[in-house]
């Protein structure tokens, strides 16, 4: 199969119809799914593979082609796949996966769908992660991780997105997205807000010191989508190693600003991962606001309260050329 991003006048138009239907929420579970072994590792973060002992998604699927109109303008559902038989599709297909990764997945499944079914012209795959934490267990050297009992865990979790389309020498795949999203994190100090526009409306204080709390998702597509299956696991970047990076670059950087520490995360992830083209990222600011400085005794402690809604968002994408730029200042 070739793997590879259209650029020619086959691209797809941006006048073209909208014209798609699927399945989500496909829950699919899998025991003993082939480890990821073999990660690089970086400096950020000690995660250098994972057992897949339980290998859970979350999966949505969106079929595309010119013979569905039909179902749409005469009521004619000739050629339609149902979508409880995309849903059991899925089930039956996780079974015969033997890569390790999200996105390997997607790939999988989305290319199986194309061959089994000639009236599709695209697939987009996507599915969330659904994660699992090992529970300690005692043993001979203290408590260590059980093979056999999991927690269902509401941590962040690995993203994928695939989109394959019939290229002229077969299956293309035309986008590519992987992410980890859900990242909750809080710095107790050492990030501020100052020197914003200052007028009539404004009533939010600067903040020279503040506890900073952030949800953060962060997206990154490949030069090669290839790469992005984890079949070669040196080329693979594991959503573990971004979240590591995220957390050591707001754990090192004192920031004026959730853009400031973004650009900086964005910055230390290209540096880490040649082998990706972009990282993009959405954050939401969820900063508690300060009741109490003046705890006797406790110089840095403050009594703290949920914000009120609204809250404030940021966006942000970012390329190689944004860390040759900041190289050469």
């Amino acid at each position: 199969m070739s793997y590879s991003k259209e650029t020619d006048d086959d691209t797809r138009s941006t006048d073209r119809r909208t014209m798609n239907y699927g399945k989500e929420k496909i829950a699919v579970y899998r025991t003993y799914a082939t480890p990821l072994e073999g990660v690089r590792t970086i400096p950020e973060s000690s995660f250098d593979g994972r057992d897949n002992t339980l290998f859970g998604l979350d999966v949505r699927v969106q079929l595309e082609g010119e013979e569905f109109l039909p179902s749409f303008s005469e009521g004619d559902n000739s050629m339609v796949v149902a979508t409880d038989t995309m849903k059991n599709f899925v089930h039956h297909q996780i079974g015969e996966y033997d890569g390790a990764t999200v996105e390997g997945f997607l790939d999988f499944v989305g290319s199986q769908f194309l061959e089994t079914y000639s009236q599709i012209d695209a697939v987009k795959m996507s599915a969330n992660e659904l994660p699992f934490d090992e529970r300690p267990i005692p043993g001979d050297e203290g408590f260590e991780p059980s093979d056999l009992v999991f927690r269902v865990s509401d941590n962040e979790s690995a993203f994928g997105e695939m989109y394959l389309d019939r290229g002229q020498d077969g299956l293309v795949v035309e986008d590519q997205t992987s992410g980890v999203t859900g990242l909750e994190l809080v710095k107790v100090n050492g990030s501020s807000f100052t020197d914003y526009v200052q007028d009539e409306y404004t009533t939010l204080p600067e903040r020279e010191d503040r506890t900073l709390y952030i949800s953060l998702d962060v997206f990154w597509t490949y030069e090669d989508s290839e790469d992005a299956l984890g079949m070669d696991p040196q080329r693979y970047v594991p959503a573990e190693q971004v979240r590591d990076i995220a957390q050591v670059v707001f754990h090192e950087v004192d920031s004026n600003s959730i853009q400031d520490l973004i650009y900086q995360i964005g910055l230390r992830v290209l540096r880490r991962f040649p082998q990706l083209e972009t990282v993009s990222f959405e954050a939401n600011n969820r900063t508690w606001l300060e009741v109490r400085d003046d705890i006797e005794g406790a110089e840095k402690a403050r009594v703290l309260k949920e914000p009120p809604r609204p809250t404030g968002y940021q966006q942000f994408s970012m390329n190689r050329g944004d860390l040759d730029e900041e190289a050469s200042q």
